[in-house]
């Protein structure tokens, strides 16, 4: 990568980020470059609309790109297929139960397709994150006499009312669709919440993800920070999900 007097390089300094604005344009977002993973930088760039994202054999590059992919939980599409399905499905979720077995299961996905940076240093930082109260996770089971498999999952930061979504990976039909049907459900409870994709892909896109510019996404994102959640939110616990997604 050649140096471009656009591209910013981190130093020790964990608590400071460039605007987000400055991004490139091409390729689309790369803001900065180096650093390290520390747990508080990471949730400081999240902050600031800013995330981490790159493969094995490259540098730490954090981005912020234009447009970003959203979706409201009120906007999230169930249509009859997967209705139907739902209601026959056998599924138990829970929250923040099983948040290792998630992110690991999301890093196994990607490695198995198109890659994955959720790499082991990754791993470590973002399960900090988990036990600092700052990282969650979605958990969806098929239960029967024989235990319980996890079958699909996602994981992300919270920011105040917004949740920024890392990764979800999905062993049985519709899982991780389940995963943020009710990841949506839990941020209803405040008006205004979002999910942050990230970057668009057809498969968030037909549950009803949307592209909003940088700046309208880093005004939502500045309203986030100021909102609490009700403190039960991602308390650990399996949740009844069929009357509230169904009805």
């Amino acid at each position: 990568m050649t140096d471009s007097p656009s591209i910013y390089y981190l130093d020790n300094d964990i608590s400071w980020f460039p605007d987000p604005n400055q991004a490139l344009t091409d390729p689309n977002g790369l803001l900065a470059i180096g650093g390290d993973l520390n747990p508080q930088r990471i949730f400081n760039a999240y902050q600031n609309g800013i995330f981490p994202w790159y493969s094995e054999d490259e540098p730490i590059m954090w981005w912020s790109p234009d447009p970003r992919a959203i979706v409201k939980p009120d906007e999230i599409k169930i249509n009859k297929s997967l209705k139907k399905f739902l209601k026959k499905c056998d599924y138990s979720v829970s929250i923040n139960t099983a948040f290792n077995k998630v992110i690991n299961n999301c890093a196994k996905s990607r490695r198995n397709s198109e890659g994955t940076w959720i790499m082991p240093e990754m791993i470590d930082t973002y399960t900090k994150l988990h036990q600092a109260g700052q990282a969650h996770s979605i958990e969806i089971w098929q239960i029967n006499a024989n235990g319980k498999n996890l079958v699909g999952g996602l994981y992300g930061i919270q920011i105040g009312n917004c949740f920024c979504g890392e990764s979800m990976f999905s062993k049985a039909p519709n899982a991780s669709k389940l995963a943020l049907l009710c990841l949506g459900r839990l941020l209803s409870k405040s008006p205004a919440s979002f999910i942050d994709c990230q970057l668009p892909n057809p498969y968030l896109m037909s549950m009803g993800a949307h592209l909003i510019s940088r700046p309208v996404y880093l005004d939502m994102l500045a309203t986030s920070k100021q909102i609490k959640l009700p403190i039960n939110t991602f308390s650990p616990k399996f949740i009844e999900w069929r009357e509230h997604i169904l009805s």
